[in-house]
């Protein structure tokens, strides 16, 4: 299907599924090891987020964010965060332009529709504040004035763990931005011999992805998604397992409702990504560590102890009963 007009773009759950399934096989081509994490990286896309990858050096994870990056055919600009970045290296200044003897906006590398932040946490929190705005509201503000982002405006953003010298930790308003935040993990064995058989096939050390589709069809496949109806039952298990986070003993802070609705929206995609109109309990379970355990403060106890939040969240979908049933079956032509 030709990307004509936006407003003539109209996917089904079919189209999506077909489409998504080409991105993730172009990203795999450049990208060994990475299918889960890539898989729930685009999903939080067409759902409308932000990503996060954290681990340690050296695992791709630059590769993996940039890949996907360019398979979804959006303008995109990449940030390398430092101790010394500004927020106005990011959001744009007012500079004097001698031509009109006047002060005029220099739109900074944030307006773009995708966003590399690479290894933001090496950037001070003011500086990683100056996204919280855009992230939320799609707009930044410079000097009182504001200034809107292209539609549709995404971030991935990479991260070492915060126990790696020169990193500063991610305030938790940063954090709760960002729909999931993904580990990428070492490869396997035959994993790693394949990232390096690559290497010496392209001969070069840029690994290049070509677009899969354009900005009107993720807009396209992003509508779509929005189109699919879920039932009143998973709703209520998002809510319930986010309400398990609150009531946890090793948790100061649980998940906001912000992170009842990533589940929610995730969750949607990925069954739509699956070729379903409809979400199933394991949908959520699947995606609640990447989307919740990020959100989690832990009380200085269970910090000290070494308590992991991604192990507290694991316990909670385990012990959180779902919906015995789906009402999922209703498809979207019986809606309509």
């Amino acid at each position: 299907m030709e990307s004509q007009n936006t407003n003539s773009l109209r996917y089904d759950v079919a189209e999506i599924s077909r489409l998504s399934t080409r991105i993730r096989e172009r990203v795999a081509t450049v990208v060994v090891g990475m299918e889960q994490a890539v898989e729930i990286a685009l999903a939080s896309i067409l759902a409308g987020g932000h990503v996060l990858f954290e681990d340690v050096p050296g695992l791709g994870k630059t590769l993996a964010a940039r890949s996907i990056a360019a398979s979804i055919g959006l303008d995109f600009r990449r940030v390398q965060c430092t101790p010394d970045l500004l927020p106005s290296d990011i959001t744009g200044s007012f500079v004097y332009a001698p031509s009109s003897s006047d002060f005029v906006f220099r739109p900074g590398p944030i307006f773009t529709g995708l966003l590399l932040a690479d290894e933001i946490n090496r950037t001070s929190p003011k500086t990683q504040s100056a996204l919280l705005e855009a992230m939320a509201e799609g707009q930044v503000t410079v000097e009182g004035t504001s200034y809107p982002l292209p539609v549709p405006f995404h971030v991935i953003a990479t991260s070492n763990p915060i126990e790696y010298e020169g990193t500063y930790a991610l305030p938790e308003a940063q954090l709760d931005r960002f729909m999931v935040r993904l580990a990428v993990g070492y490869p396997s064995r035959s994993g790693e011999q394949r990232v390096l058989l690559n290497r010496v096939e392209r001969q070069q050390e840029v690994a290049r992805v070509e677009p899969v589709i354009t900005a009107d069809e993720l807009r396209a496949m992003q509508a779509g998604i929005e189109r699919v109806v879920v039932d009143d039952d998973i709703a209520l298990y998002c809510v319930d397992l986010a309400a398990a986070t609150r009531t946890h003993g090793a948790v100061q802070v649980g998940a906001s409702p912000r992170g009842a609705q990533g589940l929610l929206l995730v969750a949607r995609a990925l069954a739509v990504m699956a070729g379903r109109d409809f979400v199933t309990p394991e949908d959520v379970k699947r995606i609640a560590v990447p989307v919740l355990a990020h959100r989690l403060s832990l009380t200085p106890q269970a910090w000290a102890s070494g308590v992991d939040a991604s192990a507290i969240v694991t316990s909670v979908a385990d012990e959180v009963p779902g919906p015995p049933t789906v009402g999922a079956a209703v498809s979207n032509s019986e809606q309509q």
